[in-house]
């Protein structure tokens, strides 16, 4: 591809100090929402009360800080709608993501940039613009619209684009699913998606037989994955790249960070190659995922877009919980490490992980009350020597590598 054409924004959403920490050798901007008002209302880590500061940290690393208020708001949140967008305004985000009128009108009274959400469905030129006319600078477009439509919406409308290259795709449209708040009065919408499409489900006929369909999980979504069409997509004139996951762990926003990152660069130097793709996707394929597909990028996805096999996790790279830092020494470079679950040996590949670390190093060190040790049984407290600072209670995580001898 010409190499002249300008490199849209990469976009990573975080949770914590931690996934922050995790991308910022990588990504130009982060997307993150605090407690409430959000579609991802388990990410508790950032709050009203400490926004600013981890807004600072975006700052610090050199990024972008996008605020994400796309829920439904009822009456009895616009009382946290102010104090959320107040907090926004104090804290200088870069923009507000939302989709919501009482969001749009709010934010920008008070003078919040916008970048409309992908929940507001914008499928057509006319419709960003409307956006535009709000006050918003960026439309985050729908997820079902092929390339060859985004290329139109392009032709027509000056205002910034983003679209989503990589991670989950909802089963309904650009995310407005009821199913949840149907069974069980979770609602998606409101950030408590209890994704039941990712259950079992059978298939019946009319005469009660079961229907065979090759699997049992009927109305899972391949993730999406467009690492080897980021040409294409910098050609279509789209500003900004959107990674999906900001509930995901720091070593899937890490890894996924870094190979769109890369691609992006090998753009940039006119550089970017098939055996380069093949790379990237297996480095994808080592971390979280529901299989990969590229959704309504070029048609509509059929059979090929579900994973109606498998559950969940459909790598064969794997974390094994296997302890707990319990303390760091910063003058030794070690922590005091408690394994809780696991066994550890000199040589595994480790990831250490909590609200503000992320570490993934190969164990080279261990002691046991001064002695060099090569490996430690489940219920042993140990020294491991450790790359950068950990905390106490982060997690630490046995990566595991699928079996490529061929023995059974």
């Amino acid at each position: 591809m010409d190499s002249n054409y300008p490199m849209p924004e990469l976009v990573v959403g975080v949770r914590d100090e931690g996934t922050l920490s995790a991308c910022s050798q990588y990504a130009d901007a982060v997307y993150f929402s605090v407690d409430r008002l959000s579609l991802r209302s388990r990410a508790k880590a950032i709050t009203v009360d400490n926004l600013s500061g981890f807004v600072r940290s975006v700052r610090e690393k050199g990024l972008k800080a996008y605020l994400v208020v796309n829920s439904v708001i009822y009456p009895e949140d616009t009382a946290d709608l102010s104090t959320i967008l107040n907090a926004a305004r104090k804290a200088k985000v870069d923009a507000i993501v939302a989709w919501d009128p009482a969001v749009i009108l709010q934010a920008s009274s008070i003078g919040l940039d916008i970048h409309i959400s992908t929940q507001a469905n914008v499928s057509n030129a006319k419709t960003a613009e409307f956006y535009g006319y709000l006050g918003a600078s960026r439309i985050i477009l729908s997820r079902e619209l092929s390339l060859d439509q985004i290329k139109q919406i392009r032709q027509h409308t000056a205002i910034e684009l983003e679209v989503f290259v990589h991670g989950a795709m909802c089963q309904a449209i650009s995310g407005r699913c009821y199913l949840s708040a149907y069974l069980l009065g979770k609602s998606g919408n409101c950030g408590q998606c209890t994704q039941p499409c990712r259950w079992e489900w059978t298939l019946n006929a009319d005469d009660g037989s079961q229907v065979q369909v090759g699997g049992k999980y009927l109305l899972s979504a391949r993730d999406l994955c467009m690492i080897e069409h980021i040409p294409q997509l910098v050609e279509a004139g789209i500003d900004a790249f959107k990674i999906e996951g900001r509930l995901r762990d720091s070593r899937y926003i890490s890894t996924v960070s870094r190979c769109y990152s890369e691609a992006l660069e090998a753009c940039r130097s006119g550089k970017f190659e098939n055996n380069q793709v093949l790379e990237w996707k297996q480095q994808l394929c080592a971390v979280y995922n529901r299989g990969f597909s590229t959704g309504f990028y070029f048609g509509k996805p059929s059979r090929e877009g579900f994973i109606v096999e498998k559950d969940m996790n459909a790598s064969q790279t794997l974390k094994e919980l296997i302890g707990e830092v319990v303390n760091y020494y910063k003058n030794q470079g070690a922590a005091y490490v408690k394994l809780t679950d696991s066994a550890l040996s000199i040589g595994d590949t480790i990831l250490i992980e909590g609200e503000n670390t992320h570490l993934e190093q190969h164990v080279s060190s261990m002691q046991v009350e001064g002695n060099n040790i090569k490996s430690a049984e489940k219920g042993m407290d140990v020294g491991l020597a450790v790359n950068d600072r950990v905390r106490p209670n982060d997690k630490v995580f046995r990566i595991k590598y699928p079996d490529t001898s061929g023995s059974e």
